[in-house]
């Protein structure tokens, strides 16, 4: 279980007094921890009980990786080059959880093979095949692009 994998990371950095990791790990299990608090009320648990599922986990740190690239543009623009340096080894430490992402090509093709299995043919079906999409490959694509891609595809354009 990936909740366990970052568990166990973190007591490795602490133990290295890896400043970096350990705040990083200790965000990322906050993150996991707010969205296990909200997810309580509207029932949505892993087979165990044990808190959301490793998909929503992966959505997590997708997020937090978005973040930090956005603090990245906005710290380099004011001339901050040291916390952009930070925020680029926070994702390599986050990054290091997900798994191996997709290619722009390989995007474009589980794209095509949605639209054809569900038989999309207008922006009314997007919801339904971005939520396969989800389903299929949580933490693996982006999905800003994957959303693109369909949109495009699904007018015409």
């Amino acid at each position: 279980m990936l909740r366990d994998a970052i568990t166990q990371s973190l007591k490795t950095a602490m133990k290295g007094q890896d400043k970096i990791a350990t705040s990083t790990l200790r965000l990322i299990l906050a993150a996991i921890k707010d969205r296990d608090i909200a997810a309580r009320g509207k029932g949505e648990r892993d087979g165990d009980g044990n808190g959301v599922p490793d998909r929503e986990i992966l959505a997590v740190l997708q997020t937090m990786v978005r973040q930090r690239l956005e603090s990245i543009k906005l710290y380099e623009q004011g001339g901050r080059d040291e916390l952009a340096e930070q925020e680029r080894q926070e994702i390599v430490i986050i990054e290091s959880f997900l798994p191996q992402q997709m290619s722009d090509e390989e995007v474009a093709a589980a794209v095509e093979s949605v639209i054809a299995e569900t038989g999309a043919d207008s922006l009314k079906d997007m919801g339904r095949t971005m939520a396969l999409l989800r389903e299929r490959h949580a933490g693996q694509m982006d999905f800003g692009k994957a959303s693109a891609l369909i949109k495009k595809r699904l007018t015409g354009g």
